[in-house]
């Protein structure tokens, strides 16, 4: 036992002792799930990479999602270069959905689709992704929207939506079947956020409405629903910050601490960057092991702007929004382990 302790003291001695240049898990757009004694990070890159934990701090690579490229993603995105953009793991009836998205930088030639597996532990003889395939697709001209960046929330009467969306009008919400693998019928979509936009903008063209990486998270009565502003992806010019409104309904309004709603331009400022770390955002949201955390990428200044994946614990402020401690950005690191 007492080995045992010197053994624990010691691997916490080493996190805190970190040096910022050590290797640690470079990620974008993280999103976590955790079954049985073991967390799992995805995130955007070629078939979708995720990684394996017991502790949240030490992480092991596992690989990739897709082996190739999903069928049909050309079809949607003719310029796809095989890194799939902003997976969203969610647990439903027994199985793993992960949505996912295609598309071409910079365009709303777009599409999301969502692969099945009974588990998440790529050692168990039940391990196998099933693509469902698309779920839904943006096309430019015909659409003002961009199918990229999907995040599904199951409401209080069992209804699945999805929240989606990046630039151009900015953020929808759109009801998904009974099976969480299309669209429901009748079609149901809700505007749920948006920063302005000139109408002068061509129809293909994204514009300067920098919102995207919706996420629906319930708490307290309140559905939460956090939005990343700004420019992704610059290194030092990035701008990446996280917002956050709420609402009493999943279709919104969503409103903001000072009761603007978030169609019009609202969201109160969660995190930013600061000094040492850039381009904070594209987060996700959880209640695991009895604490509320909140997951996202930010560049490390001191690392050549490296991004790297970000644990925070979140809570609540006396009037129940949610706040993080700047502190934590360099508190928590996420340790690379050597592959096996």
């Amino acid at each position: 036992m007492k080995s045992l302790i010197s053994s624990i003291i010691l691997v916490a001695a080493t996190v805190a002792a970190l040096p910022a240049t050590a290797k640690e898990v470079s990620v974008h757009d993280p999103v976590m799930a955790k079954e049985g004694d073991t967390y799992y990070v995805f995130s955007t890159g070629p078939g979708i990479t995720f990684y394996s934990s017991k502790d949240m701090k030490h992480w092991k690579p596992e690989g990739r999602v897709f082996a190739g490229q999903p069928t049909w993603a050309r079809r949607a995105a003719p310029t796809f270069d095989d890194h799939i953009w902003a997976p969203d793991i969610q647990h439903h009836n027994g199985k793993y959905y992960l949505y996912y998205s295609v598309s071409g930088f910079g365009k709303n030639t777009s599409g999301m689709g969502v692969t099945v597996n009974k588990t998440l532990d790529p050692r168990s003889p039940d391990y196998r992704w099933e693509d469902q395939g698309m779920v839904l697709q943006s096309v430019p001209v015909r659409d003002d929207w961009n199918a990229i960046d999907p995040n599904v929330i199951e409401d209080e009467n069992g209804d699945a939506w999805m929240s989606f969306g990046s630039f151009w009008s900015g953020l929808k919400l759109v009801k998904l079947n009974k099976e969480w693998t299309g669209l429901a019928e009748p079609q149901e979509w809700h505007a749920i956020a948006a920063r302005p936009r000139s109408d002068k903008v061509a129809g293909e063209s994204a514009g300067p409405a920098e919102i995207e990486a919706p996420f629906i998270f319930k708490k307290n009565g309140y559905y939460y629903l956090f939005a990343s502003f700004g420019l992704c992806c610059k290194k030092a010019d990035s701008t990446y910050h996280v917002v956050v409104g709420r609402s009493k309904s999943v279709k919104g309004p969503y409103l903001d601490q000072q009761g603007v709603d978030m169609v019009k331009g609202g969201g109160s400022l969660l995190i930013a960057g600061d000094k040492d770390w850039k381009g904070l955002g594209h987060n996700s949201a959880y209640t695991m092991d009895g604490k509320d955390y909140l997951v996202l990428h930010a560049y490390e200044t001191a690392d050549n702007y490296l991004q790297k994946l970000k644990i925070m614990e979140m809570k609540w402020d006396k009037s129940g929004w949610p706040t993080v401690d700047q502190a934590d950005l360099n508190k928590y690191r996420s340790v690379l382990l050597p592959a096996k």
